[in-house]
């Protein structure tokens, strides 16, 4: 740290707390005036550190679970579940003891240095009043000295409980919202043809009859509806024409905000059916029922100021032709390929398929798009010359690599791609597994290289589109899965992206029984957004997409710095969700044989599901993993809570999942640590906001520990009946590594 810096934080250390923290602080201090006494008679911030990790030592020596736990003598999910709600606590003030003092950089503030000594902070606030720690950080600190003492007591909630908050959430399958849906839709269309009629929309596909009247042009344009190419031409790509659509029920504000959106460049994309799906008027029975899909709409003034500067958050999308990844894997072409995991290739085709059937605010891709690489130039974004040539080239890397198994073809969205350039697509696939597999006949059990045994889609087109799913479609996906299971490919998967049980539709259910007749199961991945972290709400969606056939399959923590953290919901709050909620659909283990078997007959995945549930006596089955995409390399919820800002803002420390193979290079990565762009306070006044009552959500802040859960048994890889070589290709680490591995 330099002088300048050294400088700020001794600034930082003489500023008096405000009027509100001091009534946080006299309540503290009246229920812990040992603690007070201590800090008082410390004459700087060493001591005070030695009396707070003298006052909780006899905690730990009456406690030896946590206390092997915090010292990492056991570690995992079984370690987790032993400690108590005051072992959380205690770890915590540990950590904060143990990394009292360290700075970081902070990209949610543009790289500016932030740091962390809460001991610190509430020594200055005790013994003089300053320090500059805000209200959020000691009404965190004060709950923290309650849990450990045993005051702040959490309140499970019951299954009767959890029915409740499921039920605030209706479904875009019940009655009374297909009929708002309906109006909704007459009404865009309505408004679409007016504007036909006047000139400002045009189409050589989409024309009326000369002389139909008003009443015969509606007909017409409810038969368009149906078909995926309307919605992609008529997509709304302006501020105007999206309040325009939405019956001018977007406020001054709002409006303000989306036309500061449109000059800093962020791509306008949403399509007819899905802005049917928004409410123009609250409905009674529902009140806040669209708040997930609306978030995903309309842009936050967050996303807005940052866009033009936004950082990678994953350093493996940082490609330099020639020079390996983040994880240390050479890739064939820089635009085409992510990788993280040795048996896992993302392929991004050069088609349509880099676009998307709508831009989602919280999209993991919005580096790409700031940079232009994806967009939605429809026209522009069809294949060129060169895309067979690379095409290809990524076949031969995949043929040639030793230990990958499992491709995603994605974007963008695969399923933007014309049936034709997916169909050439998987054609390629299955062509180039053939031959990986047929080469490997020839080499000894321990020379063998991973056979391709897994392909998956990754789509959002089902929720965004569902109109995308035709017959056609069907034909080619079964086609491509019957002749690739007789060449060893196993696992045929389709991973969509449901944000919210509203997002279930009629058209959604009959494009989602199509899919699973092609024999390919379904699996969704959830970002759990702030508008998604209420109560209830995704224990909803997990029930609904059961009732469908679709499993469930992560629960992403919202990733980014600032242009995210309006959407982003605490990662707290997604252990919070998985014990509280999740827990209620908790799948014992006697049902793994049972549920892994739902691959292999897709076509029954309704019923089977619906079977398991009963059998099991529970609402759902929770077959998904929370998790966080790291900014460094893979994903995980393993993290301890190991600082707090002056803002009370949580610094957490995560390691990598250890339930998954990495990239060898994750031995010289270490723990990452990561900054909440939001304090708990911040966020539950967001949620309150929202309609909510904080009080349903206050054990929060007794949550600082995470442990990633392991992978369900459906979503594992078959096992090999041979020997598969140790050696990696297309890796390449760095000398200090190698030397390591010596």
């Amino acid at each position: 740290m330099n002088s300048r810096s050294k400088q700020k934080f001794k600034k930082l250390d003489k500023i008096a707390i405000n009027v509100k923290s001091h009534r946080i602080l006299q309540q503290f201090s009246k229920e812990n005036p040992d603690i007070v006494s201590l800090l008082r008679e410390a004459n700087d911030k060493e001591e005070a550190l030695e009396a707070m990790r003298q006052w909780i030592m006899p905690y730990f020596e009456n406690n030896k679970t946590a206390w092997d736990y915090y010292n990492g003598k056991i570690s995992g999910r079984e370690a987790f579940d032993q400690l108590s709600w005051p072992d959380y606590g205690a770890i915590r003030l540990m950590d904060y003891i143990q990394h009292a003092g360290r700075i970081f950089e902070d990209l949610n503030l543009g790289g500016d240095l932030v740091g962390s000594h809460p001991v610190k902070y509430l020594w200055l606030a005790i013994k003089y009043g300053t320090g500059g720690a805000n209200h959020h950080f000691f009404y965190d600190t004060l709950l923290l000295f309650r849990q450990i003492k045993g005051t702040y007591v959490r309140q499970m909630p019951d299954n009767t409980m959890l029915k409740q908050w499921m039920d605030r959430h209706p479904s875009g399958l019940d009655e009374k919202v297909i009929k708002i849906r309906k109006h909704n839709r007459d009404r865009i269309l309505k408004v679409i043809i007016q504007k036909m009629d006047a000139g400002e929309l045009s189409s050589r596909r989409y024309q009326f009859e000369p002389g139909m009247t008003f009443e015969q042009k509606f007909l017409t344009a409810t038969r368009w509806w149906d078909d995926t190419n309307f919605h992609l031409k008529f997509a709304v790509r302006s501020p105007k024409m999206l309040n325009e659509l939405l019956n001018n029920s977007l406020s001054t504000k709002t409006m303000e905000l989306l036309n500061e959106a449109r000059q800093a460049g962020i791509p306008f994309f949403v399509n007819p059916y899905y802005l049917s799906l928004l409410n123009v008027a609250e409905p009674e029975f529902a009140v806040g029922s669209d708040l997930a899909i609306r978030d995903y709409v309309i842009y936050s003034k967050q996303l807005i100021k940052e866009f033009g500067k936004i950082v990678a958050w994953e350093m493996e999308d940082i490609i330099e032709p020639g020079k390996p990844n983040a994880a240390g894997w050479i890739l064939p072409t820089v635009h085409n390929l992510h990788r993280r995991y040795p048996e896992v290739a993302i392929m991004i085709p050069d088609t349509v398929g880099r676009a998307c059937g709508g831009l989602c605010v919280s999209c993991q891709r919005m580096y790409d798009f700031q940079s232009g690489h994806l967009n939605f130039n429809l026209d522009k974004l069809k294949p060129k010359e060169t895309w067979p040539q690379k095409l290809q080239k990524l076949m031969d890397y995949f043929e040639e690599d030793t230990q990958l198994r499992d491709i995603l073809i994605t974007g963008g969205d695969a399923l933007m791609s014309s049936d034709k350039s997916l169909q050439t697509i998987l054609n390629a696939v299955y062509e180039m597994a053939k031959r990986k597999m047929e080469s490997n006949q020839n080499l000894p059990d321990d020379k063998k290289i991973a056979p391709i045994t897994r392909v998956r889609l990754g789509t959002r087109l089902p929720v965004f589109l569902p109109q995308r799913i035709t017959n056609e479609l069907v034909v080619i996906l079964a086609d491509f899965k019957k002749k690739a299971s007789e060449i060893g490919i196993r696992q045929f998967v389709i991973q969509t992206h449901f944000e919210s049980a509203m997002e279930v539709t009629p058209e959604v259910k009959n494009a989602i029984e199509m899919l699973l007749s092609a024999g390919w199961i379904i699996t969704n991945q959830l970002v759990f957004t702030a508008a998604a972290s209420r109560r209830g709400h995704t224990a909803k969606l997990r029930k609904v997409l059961n009732d469908i056939g679709v499993l469930t399959y992560y629960t992403f923590s919202v990733k980014g710095y600032k242009e995210n953290s309006h959407n982003f919901a605490t990662n707290e709050r997604a252990v919070q969700e998985q014990l509280e909620e999740k827990e209620f659909g908790r799948i014992d283990k006697r049902y793994n044989e049972k549920i892994s078997s739902f691959a292999q007959n897709a076509e029954e995945m309704v019923s089977n599901i619906k079977a398991l549930r009963e059998e099991a006596g529970i609402p759902f089955l929770a077959t998904d993993r929370n998790v966080l995409n790291l900014p460094g390399v893979g994903k995980s919820l393993t993290f301890r809570t190991i600082g707090l800002s002056r803002h009370g803002r949580r610094i957490l420390e995560f390691d990598h999942d250890d339930t998954r193979r990495h990239s060898p290079i994750i031995h010289e990565m270490g723990k990452v640590v990561i900054i909440e762009s939001k304090s708990l306070n911040e966020y539950l006044n967001q949620l309150e906001d929202m309609g909510e009552d904080k009080a349903e959500y206050h054990s929060i802040f007794g949550y600082s520990i995470g442990e990633t859960e392991p992978l369900q048994h459906i979503y594992q890889y078959p096992a090999y009946d041979f020997e598969v070589t140790d050696e990696y290709t297309n890796l390449e680490l760095s000398e200090t590594f190698m030397d390591m591995a010596d």
